[in-house]
């Protein structure tokens, strides 16, 4: 699987904290995000100091200096084919998708993952598989399985749909930690998002609650992974993503007026991951250094 390089680059490895669009998507009337136009919105991104978006505007983000990242659903060998030039043609960095249904039997798998790996090569264009409810990575047991048919793989750790879906605290987490170690070791790209064991996004009101800790644990363990085999000019993107209550991701509260509003602000907490990511990137490289 191709890597994330800066081209040209002599630098030591880094972090690349980005921003998912639909992040902004259908904000709060509390929040203190951008609302209005796509300009507005990228303006605003940009800003606040986030370095790239996923699913931004290709015209805007170049006009801004900010990255671009790509996603897609991918459910059947072919269904990269038209995507590839737009990406390859489009300035976007990598992409990361959904692929298939989780219904597939292995050898369906294989074949799924083979296409993919094959046409990062082909296109020179990182793609990362992401671990996500409804599709071949849903269940870490057949995905830690993967990494051994195809070691080669690279990961879009969205590391959510596992603690809540497959409930990781039950029966202890530590365990699952080292169970999917190989997963961790081979995590390129993030999408952050904190849920607890029963909801998948949850507001970050203290950074010192169980859950919080679980999540930076395992995004350190991924920069340590992506440290161990990482070259100067190499880069992993993290990629905040919170979705809005229409898609059921944030949770709804009765306000006091009987009215169902979203938890919180995506938009602060988006900020505030920002702080939470970068401090779990510098304990990852002390962490590092001192194996």
């Amino acid at each position: 699987m191709i890597k994330n390089t800066n081209n040209g680059s002599s630098n030591a490895p880094s972090l690349r904290i980005d921003i998912n669009y639909n992040t902004c998507d259908d904000l709060p009337s509390f929040s203190e995000g951008p609302t209005g136009s796509d300009k507005v919105k990228h303006d605003a991104i940009a800003q606040a100091g986030f370095q790239g978006i996923q699913d931004g505007n290709p015209e805007l983000c170049k006009a801004l200096g900010l990255e671009l990242t790509a996603h897609a659903r991918i459910n059947k060998v072919g269904d990269l084919d038209p995507l590839m030039p737009i990406w390859k043609n489009g300035n976007y960095n990598c992409a990361s998708i959904h692929l298939g249904w989780g219904m597939e039997s292995d050898a369906e798998v294989d074949q799924l993952v083979s296409y993919v790996l094959n046409t990062s090569k082909t296109y020179d264009f990182p793609i990362y598989i992401e671990t996500h409810r409804a599709t071949i990575t849903q269940d870490m047991f057949r995905t830690v399985e993967l990494t051994k048919r195809f070691p080669e793989v690279r990961f879009n750790g969205d590391f959510s749909h596992w603690y809540t879906g497959q409930e990781m605290v039950y029966g202890g987490i530590e365990n699952k930690w080292d169970f999917i170690q190989p997963v961790f070791d081979r995590v390129r790209f993030m999408h952050g998002r904190i849920g607890n064991p029963g909801s998948i996004q949850v507001n970050v009101k203290d950074a010192n609650e169980s859950y919080v800790q679980h999540f930076k644990e395992m995004w350190k363990r991924s920069f340590i992974g992506f440290l161990k085999s990482a070259i100067p000019g190499d880069y992993i993107c993290f990629t905040i993503e919170l979705l809005k209550a229409e898609i059921f991701y944030e949770r709804t509260f009765f306000n006091e007026t009987s009215k169902a509003q979203e938890e919180g602000d995506r938009w602060q907490q988006a900020l505030l991951y920002k702080d939470i990511i970068q401090d779990c990137w510098e304990a990852a490289k002390r962490e590092f250094e001192n194996l």
